[in-house]
């Protein structure tokens, strides 16, 4: 229990003083795996053997000093849609379901030289379109901290894996919100960092101008750890950015005087929850205390982002789950007559409902006669949007915000309205259409129980401002207990 309780950071500087060894850790991990995976389902594929080879391998460098990180020893997990070499990586999905991939992601390879332990792949909304982590092909995954609900998505096996102490720290992916919404309902901390500050390259894409690769952890401190790890210029992805600033670790201050954060009145109106609104501009008031200068403000086009988000991401999914096609690799139907019937058989059979969903709705959109009524006027309003947070950004440091309307809803609840799932992005999805990076750190828990998000977002190459002002709010916030360390967590 005792090598759980510890934050990642925490747990390689004991490896490094010899008060742990790598082995102990992951096997401590598999223990807990053991006892609570049956319940929460949090994994599609686990490789103990392959983890407890690599912790001796990890050891022997950390011991001769060729390994020095802050997480070198870490167990860690990875959202089942970015490939890993020689294990299995499904995206959650039938159609991928026998997929072993002969290359490792470029996030996946960054953690590896970094020496952390990949444990497994994590359960995801499958091809991460979804905000429950119930549309995947293997089962739902619950809320550690209530099994009746969900832990958000499409990351939610990843968010949960940490909450429960199934991982020290897991990798997601956020196209709309996915890493930040369950960072929110599982009570970690879950940042989307600026586009292209994290390598694409082998994550299996449903949004590609959208799609990015971040963290969830314990806390903030283990937060910027692993983006420095991960941030990282790839000339394989043509959207990767070159950037100098990423020692993120460097200002984690508690000083955030004469910091300007700006809270938009349209987040703040109807269909939100008042605990949450309660919660949030608590922590505000909490910056506001330190000596921040908070202020209300109008950030214009909200009402406009879930509509352009939409029509965008599944033009993007239409193209790029084309591939999926039962040829090349994946799942292909047993019964067939000639090509075009074994391409329909396929991925009728291959793909989930929410997954077709999008793919018509993206057809639909890029077909001729429709085209320029809806793309290309998605991405005119995505571009009034990115400037609207230009503007706001002339003024402000950062803007702060909740993650989601509500807290985890019961399992079962949001499938039956899609639209109203849809509707549960709408403080999220402007930062994916704008390109900006976002934090969400938990501020506290309703009256269920259930954690709270806050979010911060930042303005592009903006994540040290964030890491400060959320590491401050940390301490002001003091110790929030995971449901792994808390009493009876075992």
């Amino acid at each position: 229990m005792e090598i759980l309780a510890w934050s990642a950071v925490e747990l390689a500087a004991k490896i490094k003083q010899k008060e742990v060894t790598v082995k102990e850790a992951v096997e401590a991990v598999f223990s807990r795996i053991e006892k609570k995976e049956k319940d929460l389902n949090c994994y599609v594929t686990l490789d103990q053997e392959g983890a407890l080879k690599r912790a001796e391998e990890v050891q022997k460098k950390i011991e001769d000093g060729t390994l020095t990180g802050k997480l070198a020893g870490v167990p860690v997990a990875v959202k089942d849609n970015m490939c890993t070499e020689g294990m299995r990586t499904t995206c959650s999905s039938k159609i991928l379901s026998d997929f072993i991939p002969t290359f490792s992601s470029e996030a996946v390879l960054n953690l590896e030289k970094a020496g952390a332990v990949i444990i497994g792949k994590t359960n995801m909304d499958e091809f991460a379109m979804g905000s429950t982590t119930e549309t995947s092909a293997y089962g739902e995954t619950k809320n550690p901290w209530n099994e009746a609900h969900v832990p958000g998505g499409s990351s939610g096996g990843s968010a949960a894996a940490v909450a429960a102490g199934e991982c020290f720290f897991a990798l997601g992916s956020d196209t709309g919100g996915s890493i930040r919404q369950p960072a929110s309902f599982c009570g970690v901390v879950g940042m989307k960092p600026t586009y292209g500050t994290v390598s694409r390259y082998g994550l299996i894409a449903y949004g590609s101008s959208l799609d990015q690769i971040g963290p969830l952890t314990k806390n903030v401190t283990d937060c910027a750890a692993v983006m420095e790890m991960i941030a990282s210029h790839d000339t394989k992805d043509s959207t990767s950015i070159k950037r100098e600033d990423t020692d993120f670790t460097s200002v984690l201050t508690e000083d955030v005087k004469g910091l300007k954060i700006g809270i938009p009145r349209d987040y703040f109106g109807e269909g939100l929850d008042i605990e949450v609104k309660e919660s949030v501009l608590a922590a505000a008031k909490a910056l506001r205390e330190k000596g921040a200068l908070v202020e209300e403000f109008d950030l214009s086009l909200v009402e406009y982002a879930i509509p352009a988000y939409y029509t965008i991401a599944s033009a993007e999914a239409s193209s790029n789950l084309e591939r999926f096609d039962g040829v090349k690799y994946g799942y292909r139907t047993k019964q067939y007559e000639g090509l075009h019937n074994m391409y329909k058989k396929t991925r009728s059979e291959g793909f989930g409902a929410e997954v077709k969903r999008r793919i018509m709705l993206g057809s639909f959109v890029l077909s001729s006669g429709y085209y320029d009524a809806y793309y290309l006027k998605a991405l005119r309003t995505k571009a009034l949007i990115k400037k609207a947070f230009d503007e706001a950004f002339t003024k402000y440091d950062m803007i702060l915000g909740p993650v989601a309307p509500t807290t985890a809803p019961e399992l079962g609840k949001s499938l039956s309205d899609p639209l109203k799932m849809y509707l549960g992005d709408i403080y999220t999805i402007s930062v994916n259409l704008a390109g900006l990076p976002g934090i969400s750190i938990p501020c506290g828990t309703d009256q269920k129980g259930l954690p709270i998000g806050l979010q911060l977002i930042g303005d592009c190459f903006s994540e040290k401002k964030l890491f400060q002002a959320a590491y401050a709010y940390e301490k002001i916030r003091g110790e929030f207990v995971l449901p792994a360390n808390r009493k009876g967590g075992e």
